[in-house]
């Protein structure tokens, strides 16, 4: 029954995501004579933020690994790994929007900017929320071992960090890739 209700929570996060892809797409040509994303993306920063959460995943599915030969220690190490790289790609995010907003490009400032904004810190929105999650569940590791109910939780958190990986690659391909073609 869990596992039935977490794809359904991963499913509906899907729809969502594709609502705000949708959005995004409608919207990304409405610039009201402001910056286009050809103007405003780092391709090069876009690139390392990618680089940092396709390693993530890799070193998350070498955690799962670990949790099911019950090896604490290389639990740890590469939940650690996944962590630092995801919070690598946050600081990258935040330090994105924090020049555009510097720069004037404000969610406010057209409807392709508030589309962005809404689909890109939506997606950061997820990732900060997995960062949490795996704190908690490395907590939960050390205390309570692991526990069959632990595991779960954990290949939960494994499946929904895959999701977020498969979102942020369709997001760079539409928004950053495409994004720089006028």
């Amino acid at each position: 029954m869990v596992a039935y209700g977490f794809w359904i929570f991963l499913l509906s996060d899907i729809v969502m995501f594709a609502a705000l892809f949708a959005a995004y797409a409608v919207l990304k040509s409405g610039t009201a004579g402001g910056p286009a994303g050809a103007q405003l993306f780092n391709q090069v920063t876009a690139a390392i933020e990618t680089a940092c959460l396709l390693v993530s995943s890799y070193t998350c599915g070498l955690m799962s690994l670990a949790i099911r030969s019950q090896r604490r220690p290389a639990t740890y190490f590469f939940a650690a790994i996944t962590f630092v790289l995801g919070v690598a790609f946050l600081a990258l995010e935040l330090r994105e929007f924090a020049s555009m907003i510097a720069e004037g490009a404000t969610p406010q400032r057209s409807a392709f900017l508030s589309a962005f904004f809404a689909l890109v810190g939506c997606h950061g929105l997820h990732v900060g929320v997995g960062l949490i999650w795996l704190i908690v569940m490395m907590a939960q590791v050390a205390f309570m071992g692991f526990r069959a109910s632990v595991q779960r939780r954990l290949l939960c958190f494994s499946l929904f960090w895959h999701a977020l990986d498969i979102i942020w690659v369709g997001l760079f391909t539409v928004v950053y890739l495409m994004g720089i073609i006028q």
